[in-house]
């Protein structure tokens, strides 16, 4: 039976972005492994982790645990990891691996080096280089020359965004594909029955407020806090904020929180399974992050007929066009934020211009369009 192994830093890469692809790779006949970090670093809780292994071996997926870090000076657990990577592929013969994550990415191309010259072909997806325009120099320095000197050993890559695949092409790659994200199940979500009220009960939330919904890491590269300190400067009361997420800036967002004595305003709600519920809670999505490839949530908002408020970076302006599915704005431009969130809140008719381009254009990225292009390429890297 033929083999493919799923590889990434951590097992919420997995289970959020990747668990189509595996069945993708199911029904063409693979045997499918995962190997990633089970242990740490995921985004989702650790419960639900446990649950997703589960998940996986009962669907018939063997799995690996690698301890993989999401910190590149953790050298003694890249080292490790790029170990049993090697390993993995030498005993197992696959005849493709997949890979995400920067780091995951750099151990899984290096590790199957010897592979590739058995006929494994190595798969990468780039879901946002931390090299673009606007990033630090720092960035730059570190990480454009990894992923160029890795792509030498990479089959195929794939970007999810314009940006990425522009300059992907200069490099080494036997192929680069643009694949327009990972496939949205946009009916699944338009479709959705959501007791609104009840549901807003759950947060404090009355009728007649706005509110406001944010969802990602709570890191600083999500900038939650910009949208926290434009709420402090929108007068109006019933604008609130729910944000979603787990992340090290918990405890920084809460205390900011409390000293602009925004308490009854904003919600920091932790991590939820039922986000795509949550955002038929909300009027407007708001999402401020720094750096983004093609973020799975600002679609998912899209597709649930939220007008956006969201950062001028790479990604984010694949989706949104300033003026038509909403706003776009400097990332730390506070003030910004907050005059667009208020055009939005007195004025109903906008939202609802938003909703309907937003609907109609996240078709794009809908689930099939991506799965015909995964599977051909799939099919064509296996079969070459």
């Amino acid at each position: 039976m033929k083999k493919a192994l799923m590889m990434a830093s951590v097992a919420s890469m997995i289970d959020l972005f990747n668990m189509d692809n595996v069945k993708i790779l199911q029904n063409m006949g693979f045997e499918v492994y995962v190997a990633c970090n089970f242990e740490y670093g995921s985004i989702t809780s650790q419960e639900r982790v446990d649950e997703f292994r589960k998940e996986l071996e009962h669907s018939g997926v063997k799995t690996f645990q690698l301890p993989v870090p999401r910190s590149i000076t953790a050298v003694k657990d890249i080292i490790e990891s790029y170990k049993l990577m090697k390993k993995l592929c030498q005993d197992n013969n696959y005849q493709i691996v997949h890979c995400h994550s920067p780091i995951g990415g750099v151990i899984a191309r290096l590790a199957c080096r010897g592979e590739r010259k058995q006929g494994t072909k190595v798969i990468y997806t780039a879901h946002g280089f931390h090299f673009f325009k606007g990033a630090s120099i720092k960035s730059w320095i570190i990480f454009y020359p990894i992923e160029k000197f890795c792509a030498k050993y990479t089959d195929c890559l794939i970007t999810i965004n314009e940006e990425d695949f522009i300059r992907a092409k200069g490099f080494r790659s036997k192929k680069v594909k643009y694949v327009p994200g990972i496939g949205m199940h946009t009916e699944e979500i338009k479709n959705l029955k959501v007791d609104k009220k009840a549901k807003r009960a759950e947060f404090g939330f009355l009728d007649d407020d706005f509110v406001l919904i944010s969802v990602g890491q709570l890191s600083k590269r999500k900038n939650q806090e910009v949208i926290i300190k434009a709420i402090a400067g929108i007068q109006d009361k019933n604008v609130k904020l729910l944000i979603c997420g787990l992340g090290e800036f918990e405890e920084y967002l809460k205390n900011l929180t409390k000293q602009l004595h925004l308490e009854d305003r904003v919600v920091i709600a932790g991590y939820r399974s039922d986000v795509k519920e949550l955002l038929y809670v909300a009027d407007c999505f708001v999402f401020p992050s720094y750096q983004e490839g093609l973020p799975v949530a600002l679609m998912e908002a899209m597709a649930a007929g939220l007008p956006v408020v969201c950062s001028k970076i790479r990604g984010n302006t694949d989706l949104i066009e300033d003026g038509e599915g909403g706003y776009l704005v400097e990332p730390d431009d506070v003030e910004g934020f907050a005059s667009a969130i208020n055009k939005l809140y007195t004025d109903k008719e906008i939202c609802n211009d938003m909703k309907k381009y937003n609907t109609k254009n996240i078709t794009y990225f809908s689930y099939d369009n991506v799965k015909s292009q995964m599977i051909r390429i799939y099919g064509g890297i296996s079969d070459g």
